[in-house]
């Protein structure tokens, strides 16, 4: 029996008649065997792979055979514009065998969300912040709304497992099984990533059932990617326009600000352009992707929110301002193109910093050499266990002392967090009063209330922390949101408070900071609104393969005359790397000290620098520059990296001692104070330092 013929044939019907498919991918035929044998899996194939239908189509002939009652299949999405987009085509599916679907996420209407519970759909699209708000709910009946629970889906599984947020859904997974009693099948759906095989660790939690990675061989195809020197933001926009005319091209920006200033440049120039960030409001994402899916000659310029799976049609081109941080942030947003048959994957680097250049040429060589970055989810996360003993308490009304470990028992995450380090947690939050203890049940305490009880507890849906976003309003209409430090930040004088947002520009008519309102009408010209944020460091991996193009004398094809002319100035300028692997120069009183390690672990050595040697290090993802004490002696300075390699550092314990003072650009999370100091010092230490790239430099350096 064949794949196919393994689907109930009702639904093998559905899919050749109703659904139209001639015949399915490897990767779809593959999964189906998966699916249905039972298995646990995550499946790997780029975007617009086949990945959803590879997951649905086993699910939903079970379903069709089966006792399936709702809500029997959840899928999970890290982004809500991806579960508007799928919303359609899940429905579509699940409606050949009589089955229905709903969406829950933040902009779904209260009435919606009542009807849902009289009523519960077969298949549930939600994220995990609304599903733990679900959880929370008074009015949420979820013993009986997951009773009947079957299977999972996570889609952009990688996307989770590395950070908090996934941290978080592997805890609620495992709350959810104690609604169903089932050993609930959980699939995910994932671009290629260095280790697949953590990622199936990751997303097995408690269930014992057989686990299997879903790899279909890949095409043996080359990209078409290049990489040019534009030199400003104004030259890419000239290069957007007449590169591919009477095309539709992707343009990512790697931020808000940087895709509002090149959307006005395109727009000022006549190309039909639309616009899509975080802080935009959801009509205004829905109508850019409903138009751009639509049309055949235009530009869409987005931040990363478009490197997940969103369907947005057939696409000619992607181009990149500047480079993605990794290997696989590269590879997601090539993966937009090359769908249809005869053409082939591409993507186009626009520099406009000489950095750029280089940090784009090493993603290149990186891709050539077959790496591709890892996942390596967190076992031991004790701020989100703290996070989930709070959400207990007000799921439950108060949890049980001894009680609360079974309801997230199994879960990744907390695998190696050893019962005493548990009982330190949960007796810190009491001693600082962020639980009570009452009789052995644990409820919220005043300093929990105060810190994560605003707005009905909403602070606790989401395990990540945001800035104060104010919401922009035109004649009532949602236009999206500006970070309330910049809003505060503009002249209200004499001179207009203006800012360009979603493309357009806007004149302050009035903030009402109460509300987090602010009113606004069209005005002529305005500079770009700015959001907060932190410039996060980059990898070993990434700075060692920079030095590696520095050193060579290799010109890739995929380069242009440009970004060679760039090159070979960098090469020229940083020639001294070919002496050594790490050299230390002095200039006067500072000693800059070449790691190529990332700032991570360039942080860690400067703190060690500045205890053995004294005065003031100042980091880089290229190197320290060691100033005072520590810049006088390039002779002192190589025999601490000799020392240290001598023991064997740096170390864990090194990490520890000097995390306190080292959180630097780190996200840290909002769940700190639930931490005594050594579990946060661990924290801090595997958050904010690379001790493995910090030792391999040593290494170099001795």
């Amino acid at each position: 029996m064949s794949a196919f013929e393994r689907l109930t044939p009702a639904f093998q019907y559905q899919v050749v008649n109703t659904l139209g498919f001639r015949e399915l991918r490897p990767v779809q035929l593959m999964t189906i065997e998966t699916v249905l044998d039972g298995k646990n899996c995550v499946v790997l194939a780029p975007t617009a792979g086949g990945k959803t239908e590879a997951a649905f189509f086993p699910l939903l002939s079970a379903m069709e055979a089966g006792e399936w009652k709702p809500v029997s299949l959840l899928y999970l999405s890290p982004i809500r514009a991806l579960l508007n987009n799928q919303e359609d085509r899940v429905a579509r599916y699940a409606g050949t065998v009589g089955r229905r679907v709903f969406k829950w996420h933040g902009d779904t209407g209260p009435s919606a969300r009542k009807a849902f519970l009289r009523e519960p759909a077969d298949i549930l699209l939600t994220t995990p912040e609304s599903l733990e708000a679900m959880l929370m709910s008074a009015r949420v009946p979820e013993a009986r709304i997951f009773a009947g629970l079957r299977a999972v889906v996570i889609d952009e599984v990688h996307a989770f497992a590395a950070d908090d947020r996934g941290a978080h859904l592997a805890s609620v997974l495992e709350r959810l099984t104690r609604f169903c009693g089932n050993d609930v099948q959980r699939i995910g759906l994932s671009a290629t990533v260095g280790n697949p095989e953590e990622i199936l660790r990751w997303i097995q939690g408690r269930s014992k059932r057989d686990a299997a990675i879903v790899s279909p061989p890949k095409p043996l195809t080359s990209p078409g990617v290049k990489l040019d020197y534009v030199a400003t933001l104004e030259n890419s926009a000239q290069v957007v326009r007449q590169l591919y005319p009477g095309s539709k091209r992707l343009v990512f920006v790697d931020s808000r600000k940087g895709v509002e200033d090149l959307g006005h440049l395109l727009r000022r120039d006549g190309v039909n352009t639309f616009l899509i960030h975080g802080s935009l409001a959801a009509s205004e994402r829905r109508d850019s992707e409903r138009a751009f899916r639509d049309e055949s000659d235009c530009v869409i310029v987005s931040t990363s929110a478009l490197e997940l799976g969103i369907d947005i049609g057939d696409l000619d081109y992607v181009l990149q301002i500047n480079s993605p941080s990794s290997v696989a942030s590269f590879l997601q947003r090539m993966g937009r193109t090359g769908r249809r048959a005869g053409t082939t994957s591409n993507c186009t680097f626009l520099a406009v910093k000489d950095d750029a250049v280089l940090q784009a040429a090493a993603i290149l060589q990186l891709h050539q050499d077959g790496f591709v970055e890892s996942v390596r989810p967190s076992r031991r996360a004790f701020h989100i266990m703290a996070h989930q003993i709070l959400a207990l308490s007000i799921q439950r009304g108060g949890v049980g002392k001894t009680d609360w470990p079974a309801w997230i028992e199994g879960a990744t995450p907390f695998a190696d967090i050893t019962s005493a380090e548990r009982d330190a947690v949960v007796a810190h939050m009491i001693e600082k009063e962020i639980l009570l203890d009452q009789e052995g049940k644990l409820s919220l305490g005043p300093t929990g209330e105060k810190l994560y009880g605003r707005r009905n507890f909403a602070e606790l849906y989401a395990v990540f922390s945001t800035p104060r976003f104010i919401s922009v309003l035109w004649d009532k209409q949602d236009v999206g949101t500006v970070d309330a430090e910049f809003l505060g930040s503009l002249d209200a004088g004499t001179n207009r408070s203006a800012f360009s947002l979603a493309g357009r520009s806007w004149e302050v008519i009035h903030t009402d900071w109460s509300k987090g309102t602010c009113s606004v009408r069209p005005a002529d010209y305005a500079p770009s609104a700015r959001w907060s944020g932190s410039p996060a460091f980059l990898s070993y991996e990434l700075c060692q393969a920079m030095r590696r193009v520095l050193i060579s004398d290799e010109v890739s094809p995929a380069w242009s005359a440009r970004a060679r002319e760039i090159m070979r100035g960098s090469r020229v300028e940083y020639a001294f790397l070919r002496d050594e692997p790490s050299p230390m120069v002095a200039d006067h009183d500072t000693i800059r000290w070449w790691t190529f390690a990332g700032g991570r672990a360039n942080i860690l050595l400067s703190k060690m620098i500045e205890v053995e040697l004294g005065g003031k290090c100042v980091v880089n993802d290229k190197s320290i520059t060691c100033k005072d004490g520590a810049g006088e002696s390039v002779v002192r300075l190589r025999a601490f990296a000799r020392e240290l390699a001598v023991r064997g550092g740096p170390t864990r314990e090194d990490a520890l001692r000097f995390a306190e003072n080292s959180a630097g650009r780190a996200r840290l999370s909002k769940f700190r104070p639930c931490l005594p100091d050594s579990l946060l010092h661990e924290y801090v230490a595997d958050r904010a330092l690379d001790v493995r790239g910090a030792a391999a430099i040593i290494l170099q350096a001795k």
